[in-house]
């Protein structure tokens, strides 16, 4: 007997057990929905809309007392050095040209705009979860639309949170003369606030993109396996990838000028496949239990 035949007849040795069922059924989706090529579809759409989506954001931003150099940042810290200029030089351009007038004649288009990666993972999340009926492009459009005003929202929460709840708990814990302690929590809330705050994000996602005519019972906790991987995947992944881009990655030679550009694009395709394997987590879960409506992969084959 070859390895490979001792291995398989070692592997399915396990095939009731659940773990096995879920990796089979996690395999077969990946394959069936073509994920890489969904992630290079989402890249396309992310691409043309994060730009508006940041004329938005930061539009409404300087109309905050949050300091936004320090803001950008912390929101850039995962991305290679390169993309973090390249996002920096048009942060700081939007921000210095920001006006009334561009704010209420520039917000709906970038709304509109930037809605389109949304409406492009709804849309991936839909294949995750096998569903084939397809909401009336208004209702997509306007869902979409919706989530890019409450991810707007929520990103200013939050960074509305890590900014006054420094000083309000940095001034708590000095009534209290425990200012180095607040330090050292205040260290540790700090990357706890957005990683709690990028699980919810992704977990709404999934729990309200499946379009509801499908029959669909899926509940927000059983979301949580995807939107823990996409967030917790897409830091690593992205950590790595900025490492690897900033210390071996020579993409400033090979492409000039355009090296910033083309590791954005890579980034995002990162970013992209991190949804989408949340969503496909997701579904093979969701597929495994009762009453929740999830065909299961070999369903579909028959």
């Amino acid at each position: 007997m070859s390895f490979k035949d001792n291995f398989n007849s070692k592997l399915y040795k396990h095939e009731n057990k659940k773990w096995f069922r879920f990796l089979s059924e996690l395999y077969c989706r990946i394959k069936e929905d073509e994920v890489t090529a969904v992630g290079a579809q989402l890249t396309y759409f992310l691409i043309l809309s994060i730009f508006p989506f940041l004329i938005f954001f930061f539009n409404i931003l300087s109309y905050t007392s949050i300091a936004q150099d320090e803001i950008l940042d912390n929101l850039l810290i995962v991305l290679p050095l390169e993309t973090q200029t390249l996002f920096k030089s048009i942060a700081k351009e939007i921000v210095s040209s920001s006006s009334e007038t561009l704010l209420s004649l520039g917000i709906i288009l970038a709304i509109w705009t930037g809605s389109l990666g949304i409406t492009s993972i709804i849309r991936a999340i839909n294949k995750a979860y096998n569903v084939k009926a397809r909401r009336p492009y208004w209702r997509l459009k306007g869902i979409a639309i919706i989530f890019t005003i409450i991810l707007a929202i929520l990103l200013i929460i939050v960074l509305a949170m890590l900014v006054f709840g420094e000083i309000i708990g940095g001034k708590i814990f000095a009534w209290f003369g425990a200012t180095h302690i607040f330090y050292y929590i205040w260290e540790l809330l700090r990357v706890i606030i957005p990683l709690i705050s990028m699980i919810i994000i992704f977990a709404l996602l999934y729990k309200l993109s499946p379009t509801p005519e499908e029959g669909l019972n899926i509940k927000l906790s059983q979301t949580l396996p995807g939107a823990v991987f996409a967030t917790i995947g897409w830091i690593i992944a992205s950590m790595i990838f900025s490492f690897y881009v900033n210390n071996f990655g020579r993409y400033s030679k090979t492409y000039g000028s355009l090296g910033g550009i083309i590791i954005l694009l890579v980034w995002l395709y990162i970013t992209s496949i991190m949804i989408v394997l949340g969503g496909e987590i997701n579904g093979a879960y969701a597929s495994l239990k009762p009453h929740t409506g999830v065909e299961d992969c070999d369903e579909d084959k028959k």
